[in-house]
């Protein structure tokens, strides 16, 4: 009995809830549209955190937007292999991503943030604000 649930508990919490998003050729920043390419993501009906997304797209398009220090990406399932949050982090961290703001209260108290390498490597994901946590 408790393996069977087991199972069915990992297959809910790793494959059932999320859909692979792969038909995108755009991000919307601060209602700016940035035409990406390569584009694989992941999201959710069921909970506004589950979006996380790996794409590529030119730079210089994040050039007239203020960088953030509140981006911290959120585990992704082990099966999304392109996104690895911890890395992500250590990147941002470390000046290898500029990380951005794309959009302030996507979904009440949660902010969808976009985080992009010197050579066009990008990440989204979405991420609690500091409303929420009040």
């Amino acid at each position: 009995g408790s393996l069977v649930f087991g199972i069915a508990f990992f297959y809910f919490q790793t494959y059932a809830y999320y859909k692979k998003v792969n038909i995108k050729n755009e991000i919307l920043v601060q209602s700016k549209k940035i035409k990406v390419t390569k584009y694989r993501g992941i999201n959710s009906d069921i909970s506004k955190l589950k979006l996380r997304g790996c794409f590529q797209v030119d730079p210089s398009y994040f050039n007239e937007f203020k960088t953030s220090n509140n981006a911290s990406p959120l585990s992704a399932p082990f099966w999304f292999d392109c996104f690895d949050y911890k890395e992500i982090q250590s990147n941002i961290d470390k000046g290898f991503l500029k990380a951005y703001l794309a959009e302030e209260n996507e979904a009440p108290g949660i902010d969808r943030y976009v985080a992009i390498s010197k050579i066009g490597f990008g990440y989204e994901w979405r991420q609690f604000n500091e409303k929420y946590m009040e």
